[in-house]
């Protein structure tokens, strides 16, 4: 898959939470996990499982630091 957004972060499905119409699939990218919310219909179309190996894609226009 190619795509244009260069900010692509590799890591591993450790846990997918389904809800009613969205899914939780927290990923681990080694030092930390990312949690993305996708709808249960993309879940299904990508066939993610725990532990298939994912990417995580940042695509934004603004990215806010806070401390």
């Amino acid at each position: 898959m190619e795509i244009s957004a260069r900010n692509k972060i590799k890591g591993t499905i450790e846990e997918i939470t389904l809800g009613s119409v969205m899914a939780k699939v927290k990923i681990n990218i080694g030092v930390n996990v990312i949690s993305s919310v996708v709808t249960i219909e993309s879940v299904t179309d990508l066939g993610l499982k725990v532990g298939d190996e994912v990417y995580a894609i940042v695509k934004s226009t603004e990215v806010m630091i806070g401390k």
